[in-house]
């Protein structure tokens, strides 16, 4: 029986002691052999360090605490990578809950496709906030649209992603220019095809995203996101990439019938959907008027 391969598991931080109390619990339960993987917290700046929540789960997981020394998440990535000492690097984030089978899942794909980048499933954690849902609607849509032929895989999110270790340092890691989470792991993916590499879907792989939203909080974060997508767009043109196609008029109708798929509350999810578009528009062209 071949050895289970290795995992570092990556997990940035920042101000969400409880969230990521809840995720180190569910890493605690993971149907993998205690020696087989290690966990390295990043802490971006926190105002309260997460030591203590750290310490309460050294006895049953090997976990470390590091401080990353540059604001953002995809900095606190490279952070963790750069110490970890895994075959493989599982990223996550601290509002999400793997469940116990996310890391054997992986190492199943793994173990077929060996160099490729894998992402898992993720569900939402959260079904009775209306936010949440559209938020996880919106990300299963974009899934289910680029990565309708698994070995033509184009996008994985970043706190559902493994892949080798080695070969993440020699395509460069994760953007650190990227001070929010936002577009950072569109921006890595696409780098990764780049350099010849495969990106595979592991639907087993599941992960819980436990991330309450207002409707306030909803809007911010698609508003960064077209931040985020302004800033992708303008590194492309950094690398002589071209611009990006935009999506044709049936995307966007599609999108908005993937809220109808809950019939009690099809016209306010529609509704959030239809919203996180224009806020995305609006991050994006705000984000254009500040850099001209």
């Amino acid at each position: 029986m071949l050895e289970e391969p290795f995992f570092s598991i990556v997990i940035p931080t920042h101000n969400r002691p409880a969230q990521l109390e809840e995720c180190l619990r569910s890493i605690s339960l993971l149907d993998y052999p205690r020696d087989r993987f290690e966990v390295v917290v990043v802490d971006d700046r926190s105002e309260v360090t997460p030591s203590a929540t750290i310490d309460h789960f050294r006895h049953l997981i090997d976990v470390m605490l590091l401080k990353n020394q540059k604001a953002g998440p995809a900095a606190a990535r490279n952070a963790g990578a750069a110490n970890a000492k895994g075959r493989f690097l599982a990223f996550t984030d601290d509002d999400c809950l793997p469940q116990p089978l996310w890391l054997r899942a992986f190492a199943d794909c793994l173990q077929l496709y060996p160099d490729a980048a894998v992402g898992g499933h993720t569900s939402n954690a959260l079904e009775d906030n209306i936010h949440s849902t559209a938020s996880q609607l919106l990300i299963d849509y974009i899934y289910s649209y680029y990565n309708a032929d698994d070995g033509g895989a184009q996008f994985f999110a970043s706190n559902n992603l493994t892949l080798p270790r080695e070969a993440f340092f020699k395509m460069g890691g994760f953007d650190d220019s990227f001070p929010l989470a936002a577009a950072e792991d569109r921006d890595f993916c696409e780098r990764w095809r780049q350099y010849g590499g495969r990106l595979r879907h592991a639907p087993k792989a599941v992960m819980a995203h436990a991330h309450p939203l207002t409707f306030r909080n909803f809007i911010r974060q698609h508003f960064n996101y077209g931040r985020g997508a302004f800033h992708f767009h303008r590194l492309r043109k950094n690398r002589n990439q071209g611009k990006l196609q935009i999506e044709p008029a049936s995307f966007y109708y599609n999108l908005l019938k993937s809220g109808l798929k809950e019939e009690k509350r099809a016209v306010r999810l529609t509704g959030l959907l239809f919203l996180s578009q224009i806020a995305n528009a609006a991050g994006f062209y705000t984000a254009k008027l500040v850099s001209d």
